[in-house]
């Protein structure tokens, strides 16, 4: 007799086996057919993609050789002087001669341009005239916009124009005129500007408020965003400093801080000072 083998699978199993398989299997969709149009227009899409990475390649190229053939050039000139200083140093000691050193002193027309201009250092308090607070400000020379830190801001419109209204985003450590904390601020949206950030992108408002610091009073643009994650519910940034002001960022609080009605006088605010200080230390 024959002997059975061990690996035989009953016919009743066999078919269930098949039968789970096929229920188990993943459920492949066919991928969607294009239409003639829907092809030829992807087509021209990518190409165009592809024609305009290489163009910017193209442009890059182009301004890294002419870059390369500037610092060549300048290479050279620095050389050609070098080598008439050495050959002057050389028949100066042939001679027997010392070097003269000549001391070159600044124009007056350099030191008069600096003299018009405000110095403040990298914090300072800053007085908002037409909502009636000082606050703290940061000086940023690397930001273009000047920014005021707001909260629940909604977009009017008023005599065909648009408008805006706020409060200011402040903690409740931030100095400030008490009064003014949740009051509501109407002003004209000068312009709007699109901010990218790593989150991505959003339009901000931008209004004109009179503001001073020290001897400055000008009106400042400010896009309008919420500062209140961060230190100071004010940053100045290169469109306020340009042609009116220096930093000199080893310094703070150059100025003394603007009184107003329901403020605290200016001699108080040396301990505010300190604890802004200390805020950065840490």
């Amino acid at each position: 007799m024959r002997p059975r083998s061990p690996f035989v699978v009953a016919p009743w199993l066999l078919a269930s086996l098949l039968i789970s398989g096929c229920a188990l299997s993943p459920q492949v969709e066919p991928d969607p057919v294009l239409s003639p149009d829907a092809f030829d227009a992807r087509i021209e899409q990518l190409e165009q993609t592809i024609a305009l990475r290489c163009d910017q390649t193209d442009n890059r190229l182009s301004n890294h050789g002419l870059r390369q053939l500037e610092m060549m050039a300048d290479v050279r000139d620095s050389n050609a002087v070098l080598h008439e200083l050495r050959g002057n140093i050389q028949r100066l000691e042939q001679r027997g001669e010392e070097p003269v050193i000549v001391m070159t002193e600044c124009s007056e027309a350099a030191d008069a341009s600096l003299a018009d201009k405000e110095l403040v250092g990298r914090s300072e308090w800053i007085g908002l005239p037409d909502i009636g607070t000082y606050l703290r400000a940061r000086i940023d020379s690397g930001a273009n916009t000047s920014s005021l830190s707001a909260k629940e801001i909604t977009r009017f419109e008023r005599d065909g124009e648009d408008w805006v209204r706020f409060k200011m985003g402040i903690n409740e450590d931030d100095v400030v005129v008490d009064q003014v904390r949740d009051e509501w601020i109407e002003a004209p949206v000068e312009r709007r500007v699109r901010i990218v950030q790593a989150a991505g992108s959003e339009s901000r408002p931008v209004v004109s408020l009179l503001m001073t610091l020290g001897s400055i009073r000008e009106p400042v643009e400010f896009t309008l965003n919420d500062r209140t994650h961060l230190n100071y519910p004010v940053l100045l940034g290169r469109r306020f400093l340009m042609d009116i002001a220096l930093i000199d960022v080893a310094e703070t609080y150059l100025h003394p801080r603007p009184e107003f009605p329901g403020g605290r006088p200016a001699s108080e605010a040396a301990q505010d000072e300190l604890n802004d200080q200390e805020e950065e230390d840490r």
